[in-house]
């Protein structure tokens, strides 16, 4: 959200001139104050850019990240996918999908002047989330127009996300996390958690057969719904950064209570906070 009072004409600030932390964007050499966001869409960015960002194709992304395509234009998107390098600085260029969600007191004519700087700087896709009113998705991309996604609709970014995004997932932090569930497993190779329990029955069989006896085949199903319950666990906290002791892995690893490691898991994927705290 932003305000400006733009003049005729370039105006006559450059992106180098901006420190890091400004609350200032440039459109054409013009300065526009982007004022804090809210409660409701500081909650909504940091769901929806945790969803986006866990997708398996996805490399880097950033929440509000200056982009100067050229020195006179700084924009800085609620989330950007792609083009997000970690180190200081304005980013050179525009991130390849955008995410704008907007409030109350949105400046729909500065709305409309951001996505008209980053479509004609390159980016590829450009969603608007609509938080007043009926739950909707403006999607923008170059040359195109608008088009509106409702809640029950899929939005796509064909060569950024692999996964489809349910336009819920974008307002509701559970169904977001359960896309990042998904995202996460399949960073670690499997489609979803279903096979992570499919493979835990699979190797209980397995096992159950070899030693011939009733009790070792259902020793062995409880052995492998652990095993994959351990994995996904592991592999969430992997795949968020989280290290492990190695007192911690031990208990991971040597856990068969199934209660135990579906709350783990649970934790793992939503509680923010260090392995301590997820497991305690």
């Amino acid at each position: 959200m932003g305000t400006k009072a733009r003049q005729s004409g370039r105006g006559p600030f450059r992106a180098s001139q901006i420190p890091e932390g400004s609350r200032y964007e440039l459109s054409d050499g013009h300065a526009i104050y982007c004022a804090p966001t809210g409660a409701r869409g500081s909650q909504s960015n940091l769901s929806g850019g945790a969803l986006l960002d866990s997708d398996p194709d996805v490399e880097s992304a950033g929440v509000d990240t200056g982009f100067t395509p050229e020195e006179g234009t700084l924009r800085a998107p609620d989330i950007a996918v792609g083009n997000v390098p970690n180190k200081p600085g304005w980013v050179h260029g525009v991130p390849p999908l955008a995410v704008e969600y907007a409030d109350t007191g949105q400046d729909e004519a500065e709305l409309q002047a951001k996505i008209a700087d980053l479509l004609g700087a390159g980016t590829r896709f450009l969603w608007v989330v609509r938080l007043v009113g009926p739950r909707r998705v403006e999607v923008h991309e170059p040359g195109k127009p608008p088009r509106i996604a409702i809640e029950g609709d899929e939005l796509t970014a064909p060569g950024v996300l692999r996964n489809p995004v349910p336009v819920r997932a974008l307002y509701d932090r559970d169904a977001a996390h359960e896309q990042v569930l998904r995202n996460l497993l399949q960073r670690r190779g499997y489609e979803n958690l279903e096979e992570v329990r499919d493979e835990g029955k699979l190797e209980g069989k397995l096992e159950g057969k070899l030693e011939g006896k009733l009790e070792g085949k259902l020793e062995g199903k409880l052995e492998g719904k652990a095993e994959g319950k351990i994995e996904s666990v592991l592999a969430a906290l992997d795949a968020r950064g989280i290290a492990l002791t190695e007192d911690q892995r031990a208990r991971v690893t040597s856990c068969r209570d199934q209660a135990t490691l579906d709350r783990w898991l649970r934790r793992a994927v939503t509680l923010e906070g260090d392995a301590k705290a997820i497991l305690d």
